[in-house]
């Protein structure tokens, strides 16, 4: 089971970070993923980890502003989001699956249950 958590209030401009945890699995084997959606959108890719850290993927309008990032020994994986706009407003999720790492949703096996970003104007 995975837990997101991080989302809150930030003015634009600002930065949060997000974690995912993972319980009862080890998350070091998976290549995990984040995701954002917008009521009444599509969950759209955000950025993506190789299971070792190896290797990174971003979505194009986050590049430059968020890293990804993953600790193996504390089984979690981290979203730094800086520099903050309104249109990064979602509710963000995690996911976590073995041999695929990309923007295809519909791979990725486990996901959290998200935690929402306001990033007010």
């Amino acid at each position: 089971q995975l837990q997101a958590s991080g989302g809150g209030l930030v003015q634009a401009g600002g930065s949060l970070r997000l974690s995912c945890a993972a319980s009862g699995r080890t998350l070091s084997a998976y290549n995990v993923g984040w995701f954002r959606q917008v009521p009444g959108k599509e969950r759209e890719f955000v950025a993506a980890i190789s299971w070792s850290g190896g290797s990174t993927y971003y979505e194009d309008s986050v590049k430059g502003r968020f890293t990804i990032s993953r600790d193996n020994a504390k089984n979690t994986v981290y979203l730094q989001m800086n520099s903050l706009k309104p249109e990064d407003t979602a509710v963000y999720y995690c996911a976590a699956v073995l041999n695929y790492i990309g923007t295809y949703s519909r791979e990725y096996t486990y996901w959290g249950q998200g935690t929402l970003v306001t990033v007010s104007s």
